[in-house]
Order: structure tokens, then sequence, then C-alpha cells
């Protein structure tokens, strides 16, 4: 049984800003902190590798007290407009009517909402009523992988199907107004919002590269690395600058043994579809492909042109990917990690 990525699409927010336009709104913000640490969060910002950033608000707005009420309402409110448009789109574009679908997995850990997503997107495009619906809420940045990999074991097991999985977040919704910790700095620095949509199935006669293989790769004892803790103000990141250092220790546990129990190495892959989660973690695995001979330079046009838009990252990559002329037979291994902490691996062929 063999099933197939048919297309990709994404989505953004209608507010975008340079990162020089928010330099300003930043040194309004840490108007009464220490010089010295103003000018540290300045070239944070600076460094951060991210020219530009959308967000489901105005930028003003992202730095005013609002509550976590406020704010998670604007994340309710703007996450169903992005995703239905991405969904509505990408069936369009495959030239699926929305009653053909049979399995929806909605992606967002930026906010709260119940119903989740997928209950609205049956209603506003007229799913089929017996629809099979999963949401993905506690993934972070891995959970776009998670959402294909979930999507994929549905699909090898039921011939004929088709699955959706779209990926919704706004961590600019999280940022938090009276946290001057460093991972607070860095997460506004890197974070944008949007959204991606990709199309899978396993039907015959289609198109699109096939999946030869998934995978979880699970870190013991880490789950202090990343993630958020809810606060009475929201969700507050937690982001332990340890995390390059952790993925660079179990890095050849992670791709290796992977790419040999399906049949394939790293000689073999010819793409790396990697999530953009930031400009050091870029530069880790950077580093670590480049010394096979590989590049993840999609990875980090990416982040320059987006930002870390957690879940949704990693299909903006992808959507780069399938937009290319790329031969037959050439691999591509979609990468990420998120809380937990773990690593998701996929293993594409065109």
């Amino acid at each position: 049984m063999s099933v197939h990525i048919v297309n990709t699409e994404k989505e953004l927010p209608e507010y975008y800003r340079e990162t020089s336009d928010i330099l300003p709104l930043v040194e309004e913000w840490l108007g009464e902190q220490e010089e010295r640490f103003r000018r540290k969060v300045l070239k944070i910002f600076e460094g951060a590798g991210v020219d530009k950033r959308f967000s489901i608000m105005e930028p003003s707005e992202v730095f005013t007290a609002t509550s976590f009420e406020e704010k998670n309402d604007i994340y309710v409110r703007e996450v169903k407009k992005l995703g239905s448009k991405v969904l509505q789109r990408s069936l369009e574009k495959a030239g699926w009517e929305p009653g053909s679908v049979d399995y929806i997995i909605t992606v967002s850990c930026t906010g709260i909402m119940i119903p989740s997503l997928d209950a609205y997107l049956i209603n506003e495009l007229n799913l089929k009523k017996d629809i099979l619906r999963l949401p993905v809420t506690e993934m972070g940045c891995a959970a776009g992988i998670s959402g294909m990999i979930y999507a994929y074991n549905f699909l090898k097991s039921n011939p004929g199907k088709r699955a959706v999985v779209v990926a919704v977040e706004s961590p600019t919704a999280t940022f938090q107004l009276e946290d001057y910790s460093m991972a607070n700095m860095v997460s506004a620095a890197i974070f944008g919002d949007g959204a991606a949509c990709v199309l899978l199935s396993s039907e015959e006669e289609t198109t699109g590269p096939e999946i030869l293989g998934e995978e979880m790769y699970h870190f013991y004892d880490s789950t202090h690395l990343m993630g958020f803790d809810l606060r009475n103000s929201g969700l507050q990141m937690i982001l332990d600058p340890a995390v390059p250092d952790k993925i660079g220790e179990h890095f050849p546990d992670i791709i290796h043994p992977f790419l040999h129990k399906h049949g394939s190495s790293i000689e073999q892959v010819d793409h790396l579809i990697f999530h953009p989660g930031g400009k050091k973690i870029i530069q880790t695995v950077s580093d670590l492909f480049g010394n096979l001979g590989k590049n993840i330079d999609d990875t980090r046009e990416v982040l320059r042109l987006y930002g870390n838009m957690s879940s949704a990252t990693v299909l903006y990559v992808l959507d780069r990917f399938l937009k290319k002329e790329i031969s037959k037979g050439e691999q591509g291994l979609m990468l990420s990690f998120g809380p937990g902490f773990s690593a998701q691996r996929i293993l594409i062929e065109w």
C-alpha cells in the first residue's frame, strides 16, 4: 500500500513587519530594563536570522498587556479563518471535493479551543459527516510531521482514502509581556504566525512523492527542554539552551538507523526538509549535515522569510520542494524536533 503527498498550500495572516520595524517596539517594551540587557535583547532580534514575521494581530498589540482570555479569543477567531482558507485552497488546487476527504488532522499548540479546529472546518467546508478527525494539540514544533505520520498510518491501512493535515499556529499569541527571561526573548525574536495544509492519499494512480517510512525518536529524561508552562498570563515558553547540544549528541542515532531500516542511507538522500527551529538549531544541524555533504538552505530561507511558525514551518519547507523540478527516484528526509523531547522523521521519494 503506497501513500503519496498530493500537494501543500500555505496561508499567512494579514499583519506583518520587517524585523527592523519591530526593534523600536522592543526598545519601548524594555524601556525600564538595564541598558546592557536591552542591548543584548536587540542583538538577539537582529541576529535571529528572521527578516520578516507575520502575526494574527497588529505588532503593537503583541506588546500590549492583554489578558490570556483576550489573546486566546483572537487566536480562536483567526485560526478558524486561516485554517478554512488554506484547506479550501488546497482542495481546489487538487480538484478534491470537500465530501471526498476521509480523515482530517488539525495541528496547533499556541492556543486553546474546544471544540478543536477540525470541528469548525467540517462545518465551514461541509466535509462529510462520517469523517474521522484527530486534533494534535501538544506536540509543538514537531507536530507538522506528527500529523503527517498519523495520516500516513491511517492511509496505509486503508486503500483508496484521502487525508488532510492542517497546521495553524500563532506563537505571537503566547508572548509574555512581563517575562524577561532569555527563553521569552529568544522565542519573541524567532517566532511568527502562519498556516499550512498537506493533502495525502492512498488512492491508485496518485501523483506526488511517496512516503517510504516514518518514525518518532524520543529522548529519555528530556521533558524539561521545550514546551509551555500554563500561567494566568497565558502560555509561557520553555526553551532550554541545551537543545542544540542534545540534538548533536543524538544525531547519529536519529538519522542513520532510521534510513537503514527503510533501505536507504544519508548518501541516497538528495533533499533535506528540516524544520527551522531557530538560528542555533539550524547551525547545529547544518554543521552535522554539512559533514555528510548535505545542506539545509531551504530551511534557512524559510526562517528568514517567515520566522519559526511552530508546527506549520516544516510544511513551508516541504512546499518549497514540491514546487521544484525534482527527478523521479530522488529522496527527501523530513525532520523536526519538539517537546517531549522528540525527533520526527519521514522519508519520501519522488
